[in-house]
């Protein structure tokens, strides 16, 4: 005769670590409920659902509708630190959407996260970088981290910060000097980027040259770029054997010959050649950075009378198969033939 037993293993596929979720509409309510709830296990587990459930971005907008990010802000203070890296963790995903992000300057998480710049647990303050990061692609989102008055502490974190969280602590930077450099250039933002230009780290190298073009829009900017001998350095990244950083510092370089100072200080650094082989790039930014740089110093004497043997290569690009290269490759013809 048969005798009923009972298992000593879980079902197959059910997770002990995160909380059952209710049925229906009911399921975010609860889990909101018990983020608020004083046992510790509880919170964890409505934590590891959130992280799941935050990929949707339906469930983003009932999240905050029904006031998890309140529930969250109050988890970044949390004693235990498995909470404060899920909570992190569980925001930075709502970031990935434009509700959550809209979400974050509505209810105030820009300062709320900004207390963990200093926490101690390494994926806590990456989990943090990566929800500016997200935040800052938007525009307001930019703006917010900009007046919520972290860009001091941001330019001051890079200069500490593992590579792993410099990598996208600098997309945020960039994407907040692109709405105000002002504070950043007050904090030596150029001599930290300068010195990220020769990091070991490709990524690095990218996004340090991005930045470096978000810093030389202003004038300021510029001038900063050329006191600081940051030209030769870029000039340095043209040969660099990733495309990205080579366009990048392109790119940095067009912004930074805008000024008298800036022109003759790229081409006493011999930036013209290098500058001349980014026109056979395959990336059509390269190209387009490239040949708004050679505009610029041709705008001097001495660099027009250097490119104009190389006028033909720029006749080539006015059929490229980007409008944006073809018209600049016009433009480019234009200075380079121009006769005072």
């Amino acid at each position: 005769m048969a005798h009923a037993r009972i298992s000593m293993y879980l079902p197959p596929n059910i997770n002990p670590t995160q909380a059952a979720i209710a049925y229906g509409c009911r399921a975010l309510p609860k889990l909101n409920e018990e983020l608020q709830s004083e046992d510790l296990l509880t919170r964890q587990k409505a934590l590891m659902a959130l992280c799941d459930l935050m990929h949707d971005p339906e469930h983003v907008y009932v999240a905050i509708d029904i006031g998890c990010l309140e529930s969250l802000k109050a988890l970044l203070k949390d004693t235990n630190v498995m909470v404060r890296i899920k909570a992190t963790e569980v925001l930075y995903i709502m970031a990935t959407h434009n509700v959550g992000r809209e979400g974050f300057l509505k209810h105030d998480i820009i300062v709320a996260l900004s207390y963990l710049l200093n926490d101690p647990h390494t994926a806590c303050r990456e989990n943090l970088h990566l929800a500016f990061k997200h935040l800052a692609q938007l525009p307001s989102g930019a703006q917010g981290i900009v007046n919520s008055g972290l860009i001091p502490l941001l330019v001051w974190k890079l200069q500490r910060e593992e590579e792993k969280i410099q990598v996208p602590l600098l997309d945020t930077l960039a994407a907040c000097l692109l709405e105000d450099a002002t504070e950043a250039l007050s904090s030596h933002v150029v001599p930290f980027l300068k010195e990220k230009l020769l990091s070991a780290n490709d990524n690095i190298r990218s996004k340090a040259a991005y930045t470096l073009m978000a810093v030389s829009i202003p004038l300021k900017g510029k001038q900063q770029v050329w006191q600081c001998d940051v030209i030769p350095v870029l000039v340095h990244l043209l040969k660099d054997p990733v495309e990205e950083v080579r366009a990048n510092a392109a790119g940095a370089l067009m912004y930074a010959t805008v000024t008298t100072a800036g022109k003759y200080a790229a081409l006493d650094a011999e930036a013209t050649q290098p500058l001349l082989n980014l026109l056979n790039s395959t990336l059509s930014k390269a190209r387009l950075n490239a040949i708004k740089a050679l505009t610029m110093l041709a705008e001097a004497p001495e660099g027009r009378k250097i490119l104009q043997v190389n006028v033909p290569n720029f006749r080539a690009l006015q059929v490229d198969a980007s409008e944006a290269v073809q018209r600049a490759a016009e433009i480019a013809i234009k200075t380079i033939e121009w006769k005072p």
